[in-house]
């Protein structure tokens, strides 16, 4: 694209190495991100190598979902280095990446199920990419995704799942929460009951 320029690729790397040192003690932050869905990727495996040296106390995934490449993102791809295979699928999680030899399996993105909850939603045409018409099917179809993400961890070396949304959000119904979190629009119980019921299974395992 136009605004792909020396100017901004140096802007990019100045404001990247200053959010790092901003951040280098924040817990919360177990891995850096550079590029998600190939969004502005320029250099990934050169700047996910730089990450990794610059920083080595913690993971770093260079290109999450590099999968998603659509006609007006560059189609960058895997870079082949960092600590994850990274891939975003839409509903899934059927399709997630595998392990290789030095990366862990990550489904950086799934789900997006949405539900209509109305005066509760942004004011635009919203949308997601399937739906539910009730809280309790909602609720099923988040229990069902879950089960599946529990075989593709203890079959196929899924380490990372990650499911969209926590709240809805501009244009987008997808979720656990509405827009202006006034509304649980799942059966939270039952999704924690499985969220554990998941991650027990993976503690089995080691």
């Amino acid at each position: 694209p136009e605004e792909d320029t020396t100017i901004y690729r140096k802007a990019f790397r100045d404001e990247y190495k200053a959010i790092v040192d901003d951040h280098y003690n924040s817990p919360s932050i177990i891995a850096w991100v550079p590029f998600n869905e190939n969004w502005g990727a320029f250099d990934v495996r050169n700047i996910t190598d730089w990450t990794k040296q610059y920083d080595p106390s913690r993971l770093v995934n260079g290109n999450s979902g590099f999968n998603n490449n659509p006609s007006y993102q560059k189609a960058y791809g895997d870079p082949g280095n960092g600590d994850f295979v990274d891939t975003h699928i839409y509903v899934g999680p059927k399709g997630a990446s595998e392990p290789d030899s030095k990366r862990a399996a990550s489904l950086g993105e799934f789900g997006g199920v949405g539900l209509f909850v109305r005066g509760h939603m942004w004011p635009v045409e919203n949308n997601a990419y399937a739906y539910e018409p009730t809280i309790e099917a909602l609720t099923d179809r988040y229990i069902f995704l879950m089960d599946n993400v529990e075989q593709l961890l203890r079959y196929k070396g899924l380490s990372v799942a990650i499911y969209t949304q926590t709240t809805d959000v501009e244009h987008e119904v997808n979720g656990l929460l509405t827009y202006d979190r006034k509304i649980q629009k799942m059966d939270l119980e039952r999704i924690k009951a499985v969220n554990q019921a998941v991650i027990k299974a993976g503690n089995e395992l080691n």
